[in-house]
C-alpha cells in the first residue's frame, strides 16, 4: 500500500520535472539557435553564395573599363632556289591593343543596376534562410524536451505497472486476487515497456537532428518557455509585419527590379555604340622592305545595329515577360506569407489552450487514479480499473507534453512567418553576420586573384 501511494505521487509530479533547475552547463534554447547560426552549413553555403552574387557587380562594371591586350608573334621562312641559294627571313611584332567603350546603348549602367538588385534579392534570401535555421534549432530544442518528458514518464509508468504487478501477486498469495488481476499487470507492464524503447529511440532520433542543425551534441536540454521577444499583439498586426518584412517578399521585390533593368539592357542593344581603340606595335626583322618600324593608331568606333534577324526584338519580349513573371511572383510571396502567419498565430493560440486543458486532465485523472486505488484495495474496484485510470494519467501526461512542446514551436514559427526571427529581435549571444562587408569590399575592385579572406 505505501509503495503504491509513492508510485502515484511519482506520476502526478512527472509533469513538474522539466520546471526543476538544471544544471549552470544546461543549453538553452537561444544558445542553441546561437550555435546554428554559427555553424549550420545550409546558412555558411547560403552566405557564400551571396558573395559569388556580389561578384556579379564587378564583373557588370568590367565592360563599361579599359580593355587592354598585349600580343607578340615570330615568324621564320627559309627560301632555297637555284639562283640565290637558301636563305632565311625572320621577322617578329609585338603591340598592345586598349579599347574603351564609350557608348553601348546604356547596357553597361543597367547591367550594373540589375547586378546590384540581384545583390539585394539574395541578402533577403540569406536572410530567410537564417530564420527558418533558426527555427529548425529551436524546433529540435523542443523535440528533444518533449522526448526527454515522453521517456521520464514512460520510465515512471513502468514502475508504477511494475508495483501494481507485484501487489496482484500478493493478493493472489493470500487469497484475495485472482490469476486475471495478474495477467492483466503482466500485460499492461509489456506494452509499457514497449512504449519506453519506443521513447527511447524517439529521443535519439530527435538527437541525431539537434546536432545536424546545431552543429553540437545536446547538453542538459530543458523545457523552454514559448518566445516572447518580437510577438505581435494581435493577428492583423502579425500579417501586416510579416507582409512588410518578410525576406521572401523582400527577395522578390529586388527580382522584379533586376528584371526592370534587364529589360533596358535588351533594349540597349538597339541602340548605336561608340568605343575607341588605341594600339601600339613594333615590327622587327629582316623580312621586312623598310625595316624595323614602330606605329601607332587611336579609332573611333561608331556601330549601329540595323538588323540581327530578329533576335535583338526577341530578347527584349523575353525580358518584358521574365519581368511579368517577377510581379506574379511578389503577389505569390505575399499569399504564402500570409497565409503562414495565419497558421503558425492559430497553432499557438491552439496550443496554448491545449496546455491549460491538459493540466486539468491531469490533475482529475491523478485525482481518480487516486481513488480507484484506494477503492480497489478495499474490494470495491479490480486491478483492470486500476490500469485504465493508470492509462488516463499517462495518457493526460503525455498530451501535456506534446502541448508544450507545440506552443514553443508554434510561437517561433509565427516569429518567422512575420519574417521577425532574427539575432537582433531575440537578442542572441553570437557576433551577426554583416553581408555588406564583402559587397562593399569587391564592387569596385579593378585587380586581384585572392578573395576578401584571403584565399
Amino acid at each position: 500500500m505505501l509503495m503504491s501511494r509513492k508510485a502515484i505521487f511519482l506520476v502526478a509530479l512527472s509533469p513538474l520535472v522539466w520546471a526543476l533547475p538544471q544544471m549552470a552547463s544546461a543549453e538553452t534554447i537561444f544558445g542553441a539557435m546561437s550555435k546554428a547560426y554559427e555553424n549550420n552549413p545550409d546558412i555558411n553555403a547560403a552566405r557564400a553564395g551571396l558573395r559569388v552574387t556580389d561578384e556579379g557587380v564587378t564583373i557588370a562594371k568590367a565592360t563599361g573599363r579599359p580593355q587592354i591586350s598585349g600580343e607578340v608573334s615570330g615568324t621564320l621562312q627559309r627560301v632555297d632556289n637555284g639562283l640565290v641559294g637558301r636563305r632565311d627571313f625572320h621577322s617578329s611584332s609585338s603591340g598592345i591593343t586598349i579599347t574603351q567603350q564609350i557608348f553601348d546603348g546604356f547596357q553597361t549602367v543597367n547591367n550594373v543596376r540589375a547586378a546590384t538588385a540581384s545583390v539585394f534579392s539574395e541578402r533577403e534570401n540569406v536572410r530567410a534562410t537564417e530564420m527558418q535555421i533558426l527555427f529548425s534549432a529551436a524546433q529540435a530544442y523542443a523535440n528533444i524536451a518533449r522526448d526527454q518528458q515522453l521517456v521520464s514518464i514512460r520510465k515512471q509508468n513502468l514502475a508504477f505497472l511494475r508495483e501494481q504487478l507485484n501487489a496482484s501477486q500478493a493478493r493472489l498469495d493470500v487469497g484475495e486476487g485472482t490469476r486475471t488481476d495478474v495477467s492483466q499487470a503482466q500485460a499492461e507492464l509489456a506494452a509499457a515497456q514497449a512504449l519506453l524503447v519506443g521513447a527511447v529511440a524517439q529521443l535519439k532520433t530527435s538527437e541525431a537532428v539537434y546536432v545536424q542543425i546545431v552543429g553540437a551534441q545536446p547538453v542538459g536540454i530543458k523545457q523552454p518557455a514559448p518566445a516572447s521577444r518580437g510577438l505581435p499583439r494581435s493577428l492583423d498586426q502579425a500579417v501586416a509585419s510579416g507582409l512588410r518584412q518578410h525576406p521572401s517578399i523582400l527577395a522578390a521585390q529586388y527580382a522584379v527590379d533586376s528584371a526592370g533593368f534587364g529589360v533596358k539592357v535588351a533594349e540597349g542593344a538597339a541602340l548605336p555604340g561608340v568605343r575607341l581603340e588605341g594600339t601600339f606595335g613594333r615590327t622587327t626583322g629582316n623580312n621586312t622592305s623598310n625595316g624595323d618600324n614602330t606605329s601607332g593608331a587611336i579609332t573611333a568606333r561608331l556601330s549601329v545595329p540595323i538588323y540581327q534577324g530578329g533576335a535583338e526584338y526577341g530578347r527584349i519580349r523575353q525580358t518584358k515577360e521574365q519581368l511579368g513573371q517577377q510581379r506574379i511572383l511578389v503577389d505569390r510571396e505575399r499569399a504564402s506569407v500570409q497565409q503562414n502567419v495565419v497558421s503558425a498565430y492559430a497553432q499557438m493560440e491552439a496550443a496554448i489552450a491545449q496546455i491549460s486543458a491538459n493540466r486539468q486532465q491531469l490533475s482529475a485523472a491523478n485525482l481518480a487514479l487516486a481513488g480507484v486505488v484506494e477503492e480497489r484495495n478495499v474490494g470495491q474496484r479490480t486491478t483492470l480499473d486500476v490500469l485504465i485510470s493508470q492509462q488516463n494519467v499517462l495518457n493526460a501526461q503525455e498530451s501535456l507534453a506534446v502541448s508544450q512542446r507545440d506552443a514553443v514551436v508554434a510561437s517561433y514559427s509565427l516569429l518567422a512567418a512575420m519574417g521577425n526571427l532574427t539575432v537582433g529581435s531575440q537578442n542572441l549571444q553570437v557576433a551577426e553576420y554583416r553581408s555588406e562587408k564583402h559587397f562593399e569590399a569587391v564592387k569596385d575592385k579593378w585587380f586581384g586573384l585572392r578573395t576578401v579572406d584571403g584565399r
